[in-house]
């Protein structure tokens, strides 16, 4: 049987076999093709840490990338310049952009701006001494580059007559369109809701924010959360753009109407033994409520 080894060895074993089993991918490496992670100093074959490093980005998993071994006690973290080394220039450029977008998005005096297309970094004003966050009051956001007037928190349109739960009531029509003509003329747009920036590489039109887990349509920012048959996509200028052939939106169709059918004969069928056990439960639960009654009847007696 072939033995496995840790990667904490003496330098004796390592002489003796220097073979190392990587814990992500459980081959045995030599230790010049081992890779040591700077901040929690665990061992892995460097193919991969980079294979691994790729898919986060890749995922958009950018705000803290930690070291793949669950049980790792120090839970290390991969920063920028031990990452730049790992991965392609291409994918590294990824990470940074991600990262910029992260930053702007977390900061309460920066934000984009809602515009289509535009994206420019705008500067909100803010007080000395912010109120607290159920007394944050909108203020307007000018954009220095297409000129947009919006609110600094619902990132609407200003709106100095209303309040920013009146403009989200109203579905926001006046900014809900199709931004662009087709989906190669913007990879990034914002959630409708929570306003993250969301990169869309590949797939179909239904997008769900990781975030707030919103549902909504990539070309026109509609909601699409109580939409499950997609209805959507069958008129209006999103019509047959959901990326999926009609076989597939019939067979999902499908799916969820069997679903919902599924659930309500599987009650039609168990209702009748319910009907007949709720007699049974109820007594069970009042002769345990009289015997407990008696124990403590008895125990005042003595």
């Amino acid at each position: 049987m072939m033995a496995t080894y840790s990667a904490s060895r003496s330098s004796v074993d390592l002489a003796i076999d220097p073979l190392i089993t990587c814990k992500l991918c459980l081959m045995e490496c030599l230790l010049p093709e081992m890779y040591e992670l700077h901040d929690c100093k665990c061992l892995y074959c460097e193919s991969c840490v980079r294979q691994y490093l790729t898919v986060m980005i890749t995922e958009g998993n950018v705000s803290e990338i930690t070291c793949p071994d669950a049980q790792c006690k120090k839970q290390g973290k991969i920063e920028g310049p031990e990452i730049k080394k790992m991965v392609d220039h291409t994918t590294f450029e990824r990470y940074q952009r991600l990262r910029y977008l992260r930053e702007v998005d977390m900061d309460p005096n920066r934000t984009f701006c809602p515009e289509a297309g535009c994206e420019t970094v705008c500067h909100v004003c803010s007080s000395p001494t912010p109120p607290p966050e159920e007394n944050v009051h909108p203020s307007p956001v000018q954009c220095p580059t297409c000129g947009l007037k919006f609110c600094s928190i619902c990132k609407s349109k200003w709106h100095a007559a209303k309040t920013c739960d009146e403009v989200m009531a109203s579905g926001r029509q006046e900014d809900i369109g199709i931004p662009f003509s087709s989906a190669e003329d913007a990879k990034i747009k914002r959630c409708p809701v929570c306003h993250v920036p969301i990169e869309r590489n590949d797939g179909c039109a239904q997008m769900m924010c990781k975030r707030c887990k919103h549902v909504f349509c990539w070309y026109c920012l509609a909601s699409l959360d109580d939409d499950f048959l997609l209805r959507h996509y069958d008129k209006g200028p999103c019509k047959n753009k959901l990326g999926h052939s009609r076989a597939s939106v019939i067979w999902h169709r499908t799916q969820v109407v069997g679903i919902f059918a599924g659930f309500g004969v599987l009650l039609l069928v168990a209702s009748p033994f319910l009907l007949l056990a709720a007699p049974c439960i109820l007594c069970c639960k009042c002769k345990m409520c009289k015997c407990c009654e008696d124990e403590e009847g008895d125990g005042l007696a003595t």
